[in-house]
């Protein structure tokens, strides 16, 4: 038999290196397993401008476990990238993480990105939330006559901003605001989720907002402003949690939102009162597109009731509302001055509604006293098109003022399915004129002119904000392998 061959020197040597490359590679599994490595994974999305430059929240000493504030983190990495504004931009990225922090403002040319995983956690110390003035339009805050807190994003006169993700989220942990507010303990206005104020060219998008303290989302004074994809969430209980409210802004453009609110879904504002009037700047120009709403105590969009500044040129379409008090309302009064009108509003579907259409001419809420009662809101062709609903308790609850009445209201093409209890006067028409056809059941006898053939206007060409493209910008997301 042939015995195998006498072992080497070389062959022992190699057999060693072989086994204590083994172990290594056992060795540096277990530590990986133990010790997982940071990579990154590109990611696209689209946004107005693109960004050269691009830094973790990390970086700056972000640390996301929910109880660390990052209030300094986030103030210093923007600080920082806002040098990098005249080369380019620069993008912030929240990663995943809980990110507790308190109110900061952002800079030109900038985009805060959220990673899906990521979830900023509004601090609900009040010292990490500055004081700032009143809106000059308004003349006072919103819940009591002295100033109000930053917004938790926050910022004015900027240029080219985009605040987006891939549906990370905001949360602005109100319920310690709104138990303040229920009992009349606060002197200065609660804060909301995002303000940006006397600014152009804005982008909010693809987010989850939840809980805010009041407002959610404040574009004021600014132009060019475009939200898209938003989810906003807030208990229907809670009142003045507005989703999206466009005050004093011209050529917006919002698109594809989901909201529950416990307050109008979107409210569209210009003022309040003799602030309004005296500030002189309108909401016009604007677009609103594939909005879902409910909303059971507010509208689905409103127009006013702050609404001195006036409100022109808006552009409502394919509008889904589930139990919600109302779809399209206009509130004003008299004090209010300015006015509402060129409103154009089409395909709707609503379901679970007190009314489908309500327009008031006696809200009670004023700035104060001092307000002019002979200021008459100028309310006039406002039109209403394609239309069905179905539980609905009242068709329509639509009140002028006397002395005042508003006038070219148009309705045509509606379909209104009732409840199983529903009001025996199905339209009240107080101080109002205006046309009809094809409705169901038949409108009010100050709508019973007929409409020009073809139904109510609503225009086919298309604003500025419509033409604008946004570009597929890239972001690289930290992840662990």
């Amino acid at each position: 038999m042939d015995l195998p061959p006498k072992p080497t020197k070389l062959n022992v040597t190699a057999a060693r290196i072989s086994v204590m490359i083994v172990l290594a590679l056992v060795s540096l599994a277990t530590v990986d397993a133990m010790n997982p490595r940071l990579s990154s994974n590109s990611l696209e999305f689209q946004a107005i401008n693109c960004r050269k430059h691009s830094a973790l929240l990390t970086e700056f000493g972000g640390v996301g476990d929910g109880i660390t504030s990052n209030t300094h983190a986030f103030r210093k990495a923007i600080e920082h990238l806002s040098t990098m504004a005249a080369d380019g931009g620069a993008q912030l990225v929240v990663p995943s993480g809980k990110w507790l922090t308190g109110s900061f403002n952002l800079t030109s040319h900038f985009t805060l990105f959220i990673d899906k995983e990521a979830k900023i956690l509004a601090s609900q110390n009040e010292s990490e939330w500055p004081p700032v003035k009143v809106l000059p339009s308004y003349g006072r805050g919103r819940d009591a006559p002295g100033g109000r807190y930053s917004s938790l994003i926050f910022e004015t006169n900027l240029t080219d901003v985009v605040i987006t993700g891939n549906n990370g989220t905001i949360d602005g942990q109100g319920s310690s605001w709104w138990e303040k507010f229920k009992k009349g303990e606060l002197k200065v206005t609660r804060p909301y989720v995002i303000e940006i104020m006397y600014s152009d060219q804005i982008q909010i998008s693809n987010l989850t907002l939840i809980n805010s303290p009041s407002w959610f989302v404040h574009p004021i004074y600014s132009r060019n402003v475009i939200i898209l994809g938003l989810t906003i969430l807030a208990p229907v209980t809670v009142p003045n949690t507005d989703g999206i409210n466009p005050d004093s802004c011209s050529n917006t453009r919002f698109e594809d939102c989901y909201i529950v609110s416990g307050d109008d879904c979107i409210a569209i504002k210009s003022g309040w009162d003799q602030y309004g009037i005296k500030f002189g700047m309108p909401t016009e120009d604007l677009v609103i597109r594939r909005l879902t709403c409910i909303s059971p105590d507010s509208a689905g969009i409103a127009l006013g009731s702050e609404m001195s500044g006036g409100i022109r040129n808006v552009r409502i379409e394919n509008v889904t509302a589930i139990n919600t008090q109302s779809a399209v309302r206009i509130k004003t009064a008299r004090g209010r001055g300015g006015f509402v009108k060129d409103i154009f509003v089409r395909r709707m579907f609503l379901s679970t509604m007190k009314y489908v259409f309500w327009i008031t001419g006696d809200y009670k809420s004023h700035a104060d006293d001092k307000f002019d009662p002979s200021a008459l809101p100028l309310i006039k062709n406002i039109n209403y098109r394609d239309v069905v609903a179905e539980n609905v308790n009242m068709s329509a609850n639509l009140a002028g003022i006397s002395g005042d009445p508003f006038t070219d209201i148009c309705v045509s093409n509606v379909k209104i399915g009732l409840s199983a209890t529903p009001k025996k006067l199905q339209w009240n028409c107080t101080n109002i004129e205006g046309f009809c056809s094809d409705v169901d059941p038949p409108p009010c006898a100050p709508l019973a002119k007929a409409a020009k053939s073809g139904g109510c206007d609503f225009p086919e060409d298309q604003l500025p904000i419509e033409n604008v493209q946004l570009k597929s910008c890239l972001v690289e997301i930290p992840t662990f392998s």
